[in-house]
């Protein structure tokens, strides 16, 4: 959606013009207004990183420039560039995350949803989002072409089942104000491991998307470094969450987020060998699997003894 362009200390960020079901960067009007969204949004867990928004210009003489000099053509998020060596997914493959690092991700994050204005009367938009995802979800994943129903179906099964089950608590959990517009996109890759910690990529062009439970979030991004091999990390993010924020969901609701998460990820890696051309035709059904793997991984470690009998019972085990 986006090119990325490098220089020295500084990142400039590009928008396509595309329109999609979820976004529309179609107009120079458009990508200028989430530019500025993009800056507004991250300045809230990247306040060193995101700058502002530039204009490119076309010269007289043919030449592009970034500034007021010339016609505006387009517009881009001016960014400070981050060491890659310093990001949380690169910390993990080299062994180098450690507890005080993971610490103060924690707090931060702790600290942003606690300061987060509830959203009651948009919580609703999140349900919907969870139950409208899961149908993209089974779609892709039972294709038969794709034959991954015979792996896929039982976690999908399971997540819907949860959905239905689950679904008077996340209405409660709606009207006592745990629902909060959060980053959107919270995943190792994002966060930067500096002093202080920047957390950057937040979700820009669709609000829907950012509505969320951050315990949902919080276990997602502790999932994802549970995948990369740092399972540690996920109960210190949601020790620091539950300290400042109380209110931890039940067993069964944790493990509709993680699995209903895993889905979701899968969902997107088979989406890539669907596109015309395919970049990197070998590496997402195998991570595909991974994380349909994962997702019933998810179904079992955070189920309770209680939910663990419902489930038998309604299987007849």
């Amino acid at each position: 959606m986006s090119w990325v362009f490098l220089a020295d200390d500084r990142v400039y960020k590009l928008k396509k013009p595309v329109r999609r079901p979820f976004l529309d960067f179609s107009t120079v009007a458009k990508r200028r207004f989430f530019c500025e969204e993009e800056v507004r949004l991250n300045s809230r867990l990247a306040p060193e990183t995101y700058l502002r928004v530039v204009p490119l210009c076309r010269l007289p003489s043919g030449a592009f420039s970034l500034g007021d000099r010339g016609r505006i053509v387009d517009w881009l998020v001016e960014m400070r560039r981050l060491p890659q060596a310093d990001m949380l997914d690169e910390r993990i493959a080299k062994g180098q995350a450690g507890r005080d690092d993971i610490g103060r991700v924690a707090g931060l994050l702790a600290e942003f949803y606690a300061c987060r204005a509830p959203e009651r009367a948009e919580g609703g938009v999140y349900l919907r989002h969870l139950l409208a995802e899961h149908r993209l979800n089974r779609s892709v994943l039972m294709r038969p072409d794709l034959a991954l129903g015979e792996t896929a179906g039982s976690p999908l099964d399971a997540v819907e089942w949860l959905l239905a089950r689950s679904r008077a608590e996340i209405l409660a959990r709606i009207a006592v104000d745990m629902i909060v517009e959060g980053h959107g996109d919270l995943r190792p890759e994002h966060v930067c491991l500096s002093h202080p910690p920047q957390i950057i990529d937040c979700l820009e062009f669709n609000r829907a998307m950012r509505i969320i439970d951050p315990y949902d979030e919080i276990n997602y991004l502790g999932m994802e470094c549970e995948m990369l091999g740092a399972p540690w990390i996920r109960p210190m993010l949601s020790a620091a969450l539950e300290k400042r924020h109380g209110r931890r969901p039940s067993a069964g609701l944790l493990a509709l987020y993680g699995a209903f998460r895993a889905l979701l990820r899968a969902r997107l890696c088979i989406v890539h060998l669907l596109e015309e051309p395919v970049r990197h035709p070998e590496r997402w059904r195998p991570l595909a699997i991974r994380y349909i793997g994962q997702a019933k991984q998810e179904l079992v470690s955070f189920r309770s003894p209680e939910d663990l009998r419902s489930i038998r019972r309604r299987e007849g085990v």
